[in-house]
């Protein structure tokens, strides 16, 4: 028994998945993009496993699940997607996910992948990221009614820092989150990302600060 958030633009497929999950006993809470998905799921610590598309009409699924690990939310998260190939599992994996299900899939399957992260959960203390709110869908950052436009790179970089706000993420992790698995991305090139970064965090005034901890990464605090 646990509460299991899904978001899944496919209406058939959310409908089957729904019903899948209720009959074996779970709740179910649903979102249909992923500005819903990071409305509904964000703060709600009573979550036991979320099930992402990564196919979302509105934003790319492991967006929505970087800006969902930036605001706390420590749920495990299953993606389910028509991306198989190993750099899109990468790439899932990077931006925080937990374990990943091409589709098409089987529902027993899904529901023994959600039952064991279900039980395995996470016991991990997550920091707020204060007042700083992440949204996938436009590759954006406000903070108490200001707001900036981010460009994907930069958003990625950014949710990967934010996820762990206080602690100092490496910079492989950074780079991870934020290009293909096997570019070729030099340190000129993040440092600068990272300037364009804090000055957009300074535009919408956000008490937080994005450090650089000299060979090692980036920390947030």
């Amino acid at each position: 028994m646990a509460k299991v958030a899904l978001c899944e633009d496919d209406p058939s497929i959310r409908r089957i998945v729904v019903e899948g999950l209720r009959h074996a006993g779970h709740e179910v809470v649903t979102a249909h993009d992923g500005r819903e998905a990071v409305t509904l799921f964000a703060g709600d610590d009573t979550i036991a496993v979320v099930v992402l598309d990564i196919g979302l009409p509105d934003a790319d699924g492991r967006d929505v699940c970087l800006a969902l690990r930036s605001a706390g939310q420590v749920a495990p998260v299953l993606f389910l997607t028509a991306l198989g190939a190993v750099h899109d599992r990468l790439a899932g994996f990077s931006a925080g996910a937990d374990d990943y299900l091409p589709k098409p899939f089987d529902l027993k399957e899904l529901l023994a992948r959600v039952e064991a992260l279900a039980r395995r959960g996470r016991l991990v203390t997550v920091s707020s990221a204060g007042d700083l709110v992440l949204d996938p869908a436009r590759h954006a950052i406000a903070c108490e009614g200001r707001e900036a436009a981010l460009t994907p790179t930069e958003f990625r970089m950014l949710a990967a820092i934010t996820s762990r706000p206080g602690e100092v993420v490496r910079r492989r992790a950074v780079v991870a989150a934020a290009w293909p698995d096997g570019a070729m991305v030099n340190e000129n090139t993040v440092d600068s990302y990272v300037r364009r970064i804090r000055a957009k965090l300074a535009d919408v005034g956000s008490p937080l600060h994005l450090h650089t901890v000299r060979g090692v990464g980036f920390s947030l605090r």
